[in-house]
């Protein structure tokens, strides 16, 4: 009975009438989350503006700056505000994995209250980091966007398919922290080698040069990085005025709703034994 319990607790059907039943659950702790971040501080919520911003100037001065490195190719100009952009796109996707997926194995660790004192849809909690990095990445597209305009770099028509270029990369990082959040309570060793991982993703990605600097021979094995596509595709949509690769997203989607159902049932098997082992 308790595995064919969990397995009907385990199917899409289930997880999404959970979402959806808990959803005003899922608002308020984001909301509380995101403010909570920077309580206390005197700027407070502007912060989430300024740090983008700082770290575009950071990037733009270490790499067109002190590195003179350039873009090329693609009939873009060589100018730094123009590798300012294309470089920060790079970087919102990669933050939009790395802030979800470093704190996915302390999710549980961090909430034992939830585990073992009240009823609680543990399983929203990895939902309510994605909630947080979601704001973080539309400010950051703000900041993008504003960029832009003050640099005369047009916003291009296919701005308005970049959710449909982010939204497969949101479910394959909600199914990597639904993983990393059960793996963490058994191995803590995992919350320490996630930092590595997502550090070592940046520089395996396209996000500080292009696809093209590679040899022919290597460029598919960055493929296998998550990032990769979605940076490219992003990019398309947003400076290059191009077409989404619609079949590569399809085969995105599918592997991404698979990585989501599969790491949301791992958690669900594994989360009966959350508080003998806390």
């Amino acid at each position: 009975m308790k595995d064919s319990r969990s397995f009907q607790a385990s199917n899409p059907v289930a997880l999404a009438g959970s979402l959806w039943r808990n959803r005003y659950l899922i608002w308020q702790m984001s909301r509380r989350e995101v403010l909570g971040r920077y309580r206390g501080s005197i700027l407070g919520l502007t912060w989430s503006f300024f740090y983008p911003v700082l770290m575009l100037a950071v990037y733009t001065f270490v790499f067109s700056v002190v590195f003179r490195m350039r873009w090329g190719g693609l009939g873009v100009a060589e100018g730094k505000a123009q590798f300012a952009i294309i470089l920060f796109v790079g970087l919102i996707v990669h933050a939009l994995l790395a802030e979800v997926l470093n704190r996915a194995p302390s999710l549980i660790l961090s909430n034992p209250s939830y585990v073992k004192k009240v009823v609680f849809p543990l399983e929203v909690l990895p939902v309510v980091t994605m909630g947080s990095a979601l704001f973080h990445t539309f400010i950051s597209l703000l900041v993008l966007m504003m960029a832009m305009l003050l640099t005369g770099v047009a916003i291009s028509t296919t701005a308005f398919l970049l959710p449909l270029i982010l939204l497969p990369l949101v479910m394959l990082v909600l199914g990597l922290a639904w993983l990393l959040s059960s793996l963490g309570v058994y191995l803590r060793d995992v919350g320490q080698t996630i930092g590595v991982v997502t550090s070592v993703a940046l520089f395996l990605a396209p996000v500080f040069y292009p696809l093209d600097a590679l040899p022919e021979q290597y460029r598919p094995w960055l493929y296998l990085n998550p990032l990769t596509f979605i940076i490219e595709q992003a990019r398309a949509v947003l400076i290059w005025g191009q077409s989404p690769n619609y079949a590569g997203l399809a085969l995105y989607w599918l592997v991404a709703l698979v990585i989501a159902w599969s790491g949301y049932l791992w958690f669900q098997k594994t989360r009966q034994g959350f508080a003998d082992v806390m």
